[in-house]
């Protein structure tokens, strides 16, 4: 049995699930999310908790789908509930991050600004829009009810100019450490 997929999740207050079948549903203060479960795996809605029930303890495949449903229905529920949010830092001379209607604009050293569509159910708060010199960083963070949709537009931002290892320049998670590279040591004598 998994060890993770056997641990009962907590409903706050606040939060109302419904069950209709293999389909969950979570209404809370922040939204609705939905998610349907994979048909071998059993879900069972008390009052203030939702049991993820494995019919077949011994099989591998059950065990990891086990602990994934559990996963994902406690990602809904915290979702609908609290919310998640990525902190994001860009670094270098001149870059800057600005948010145009529902398009996110970056420059970032190209000839030209990055255009990223928001997708719906995520906000971008951007509390420091550029960057002054290499020290201080721009910030701003993604925040939404969808921890997969969060996650994701945050990878996808960070992908146009990851960090880059000598001068630490670039698009970072806020908790992220670059490891740093030292550049050329150029010798002094002559020949």
């Amino acid at each position: 049995m998994s060890r993770v997929g056997k641990k009962p999740i907590d409903v706050p207050q606040g939060v109302k699930v419904e069950q209709k079948g293999q389909m969950v549903k979570a209404s809370g203060p922040l939204g609705n999310l939905t998610l349907d479960v994979h048909p071998d795996i059993r879900v069972r809605v008390d009052d203030r908790q939702i049991m993820v029930i494995n019919d077949q303890p011994e099989s591998r495949w059950h065990k990891q789908l086990h602990g994934t449903m559990r996963a994902l229905l406690s990602n809904m529920v915290m979702g609908v509930s609290r919310g998640f949010e990525k902190k994001m830092e860009l670094y270098g001379t001149g870059y800057n991050i600005k948010e145009q209607g529902p398009t996110l604009v970056l420059q970032i050293g190209f000839c030209h600004p990055v255009e990223l569509p928001i997708p719906t159910g995520i906000k971008v708060n951007i509390e420091v829009p550029a960057t002054r010199g290499n020290d201080v960083p721009a910030k701003f963070s993604v925040a939404g009810i969808d921890k997969h949709l969060v996650g994701q537009f945050a990878a996808n931002i960070r992908k146009i100019r990851p960090p880059e290892p000598y001068k630490g320049k670039g698009l970072r998670y806020a908790d992220e450490h670059v490891q740093r590279k030292v550049g050329k040591a150029f010798a002094s004598g002559g020949a």
